[in-house]
């Protein structure tokens, strides 16, 4: 199993060296949005963003310090930084909103390069494998089995069918991610909106 990969992987030439950097950097930066996403503080978002509402509306925010302290969700960074600020208004919300979406859509723009790349190369791959193998037909002398280039074609076709496969793999949790970004937001738009009240019934 292990010959056959090495086999398919040189079949494609030098573009197979850059598909796998790509391959690699695709899933490390997916490991690290699921991480962000799925198995850290994040995941608690929706209950965090109801947990503030019920605080505000009861009139308890302020005896919450200790929980807002110590919460890791982008909900809670989003109170600290309007705890933190002497006067509340909806543009100073916004730019809390806006500092804190570096972090909310990561490597976003990194993994919809190599959504959009890695076929790209896969062809290339191909293409310079194709004119190789006709490079080979039209001299004679050097081919006496006409197999042989159509090999040499079907082993360019790897490069694509490699970079088509990371793309599918990248575009999925891509989505997932863009997906968990934008509800995120529209819950600091949400919650922005309640400490806007909140601050206003206190003039």
């Amino acid at each position: 199993m292990i010959e056959r990969v090495i086999q398919f992987f040189l079949a494609g030439g030098w573009v197979m060296y850059p598909l796998l950097l790509m391959s690699l950097l695709s899933l490390t930066l997916i490991f690290e949005r699921l991480v962000f996403w799925v198995f850290s503080a994040q995941s608690q978002g929706p209950k965090r963003l109801a947990r503030y509402i019920a605080l505000f509306d009861s009139g308890g925010f302020g005896q919450s310090s200790d929980e807002i302290g110590n919460d890791a969700t982008l909900e809670g960074e989003l109170v600290r930084l309007s705890a933190s600020t002497t006067t509340i208004n909806e543009a100073i919300l916004i730019g809390h909103i806006e500092s804190l979406r570096p972090s909310i859509e990561r490597f976003a723009h990194i993994l919809g390069a190599i959504i959009a790349a890695a076929p790209l190369l896969g062809i290339l791959g191909t293409v310079t494998g194709i004119i190789r193998s006709f490079d080979l037909l039209g001299d004679a002398a050097a081919v006496s089995d006409p197999s042989v280039v159509a090999g040499g074609i079907a082993e360019a076709l790897y490069t694509t069918a490699f970079g088509l496969t990371i793309a599918l793999v990248t575009l999925f949790p891509h989505v997932y991610f863009k997906a968990r970004a934008e509800r995120s937001l529209g819950r600091l738009e949400t919650l922005a909106g309640v400490i806007a009240e909140h601050s206003d019934s206190k003039k």
